[in-house]
């Protein structure tokens, strides 16, 4: 009797399970993502309900998403007028619809008067960054994803220390998971401590002190700004470049970024950037503190635009711009992202251009960081090379993290944001498109860089691999759209 009661229950409880899952869980989802979940649930429903219930949501809490429409308005009524930009014969048509869907999206204006110095050297960009920070005189706002003391970033430690010891005031932000995640975060935390600057969690996952939200949504960006005049932003972390992880220096890893920095109006939107992350962590606006970019006159002068996106916006708003850009396109398309797991709708932009004829290109790298993305990102490598996307792997034991991409001969992306499903959904990130001065022929430089040191991937090639791997790519593909 008490086995059947028992049998009844769980039954009951089951057909509860996935009518549940059938109703609510499409609402709202894209439906590659609501598919992944239901078959998670009709396949182990109840593991499968319990991670929906951890992890299903998206959603900041309400509190972060009211601050972030604060934050929003601010930026809209303090830049009106500075969408004023030179559309001379070299602004392309195509390029004006998609700086209002940036505007409308991001709040961001496109600004013009602005230059743009790149590094593709990781120990010249930590260089870069250290000697700006003997450059500040009032502030300094750093955000990074992972940040760490050791001994790469012992440096750019010291000059906070001293910029704080000279009365510049030094605000500090880095993701609370992947911070703690990485090697040395005790230490790192009393090292803050110690030199005196101001920081703050990013994200917290602290339950027992009422700071919650879905773990794995997490802040990506990569900022460092000086002054409101000065903003460095790309792809690398403040930490040393294995990551100061045994099993990547077994492997002989070595990370490869791209980071600009950026000088003219452009850097008063990457510091609205950290103004938003500070006052949602803080709930201190620093509005005060903005500086008034001087006017002057910049040689090889270029537009810029900042794209902000993650869970606090109610639209994937990097995935919306690339999506816009790429189906822009006229001539070329050539991406860099370390991490490429596209949704349903970036797949088809892409493998459209290279049916269109364009010359599409596709920088990764040959070897991964993380076992599970890096073969969901394989799974897409077929119905790329099928379509005509020229594909480089760039050689191991490098790591290519850079993230950015080049249209046609007129606009260029650089960011923090990957091209995969959990940049667009899951992270805080930044993008900056681009337009003018040199800044595509100096990214093509990069572009062929990377291509010296890469091999390509030919689909006769592909096809080869072994039915078991053949498996495990697409297996891991499912695991990438449960968001």
């Amino acid at each position: 009797m008490f086995t059947t009661v028992i049998g009844t229950i769980v039954f009951v409880a089951d057909v509860i399970i996935r009518i549940f899952a059938v109703i609510y869980v499409p609402q709202n989802r894209k439906p590659q993502t609501a598919m992944a979940w239901l078959l998670a649930i009709f396949l182990i429903p109840y593991a499968g309900i319990l991670l929906f219930l951890l992890i299903g949501s998206t959603r900041l809490p309400r509190r972060r998403r009211n601050k972030q429409l604060e934050i929003n308005r601010y930026i809209l009524e303090t830049t009106e007028g500075m969408d004023d930009v030179v559309r001379d014969h070299s602004f392309p048509s195509w390029l004006n619809p998609i700086v209002e869907l940036n505007r409308t999206l991001g709040s961001m204006p496109l600004v013009g008067g602005n230059n743009a110095k790149l590094y593709t050297e990781y120990s010249e960009s930590l260089a870069a960054m250290t000697e700006a920070l003997g450059e500040a005189r009032k502030f300094v706002h750093v955000e990074f994803y992972i940040i760490a003391w050791d001994q790469t970033t012992t440096p750019f430690f010291n000059a906070m220390e001293a910029a704080v010891r000279r009365g510049v005031t030094v605000r500090v932000l880095l993701d609370h998971v992947a911070s703690l995640r990485s090697p040395h975060y005790g230490r790192t935390i009393r090292k803050l401590r110690r030199i005196g600057v101001t920081w703050r969690l990013m994200l917290p996952v602290q339950p027992l002190r009422g700071k919650y939200q879905r773990p794995d949504l997490r802040n990506h960006r990569k900022l460092l700004i000086i002054d409101g005049v000065a903003a460095f932003t790309g792809s690398q972390n403040m930490i040393d470049r294995s990551y100061n992880k045994r099993g990547n220096r077994r492997r002989g890893l070595q990370w490869k970024d791209l980071m600009v920095r950026f000088e003219g109006p452009v850097a008063a939107g990457i510091n609205a950037l950290f103004v938003t992350d500070w006052y949602s962590e803080t709930n201190e606006l620093l509005t005060r503190e903005a500086t008034p970019v001087p006017e002057e006159k910049r040689e090889n002068a270029m537009d810029a635009q900042v794209v902000p996106s993650g869970p606090g916006f109610a639209l994937e708003n990097n995935l919306r711009l690339f999506n816009a850009l790429v189906y822009s396109a006229q001539e070329r398309v050539i991406i860099t992202s370390p991490y490429f797991v596209p949704d349903d709708s970036m797949l088809y932009a892409i493998t459209n251009a290279a049916y269109r004829g364009l010359d599409v290109q596709l920088f990764v790298s040959e070897i991964g960081d993380q076992p599970v993305v890096f073969h969901a990102q394989r799974s897409y490598y077929e119905a790329l090379l099928r379509a005509g996307v020229r594909i480089w792997l760039y050689r191991a034991p490098t790591v290519l993290h850079a993230k950015h991409f080049t249209i046609d001969d007129d606009v260029a992306v650089v960011g923090s944001s990957n091209m995969d499903m959990r940049s667009f959904s899951l992270n805080f990130e930044i993008s900056v498109m681009m337009h003018g001065g040199d800044i595509v022929r100096r990214l093509r430089d990069v572009e062929q860089s990377y291509r010296e040191q890469s091999t390509e991937l030919f689909l006769e090639h592909w096809l080869e691999r072994s039915l078991f791997v053949k498996v495990l790519d697409n297996t891991a593909r499912l695991t990438a759209t449960v968001q």
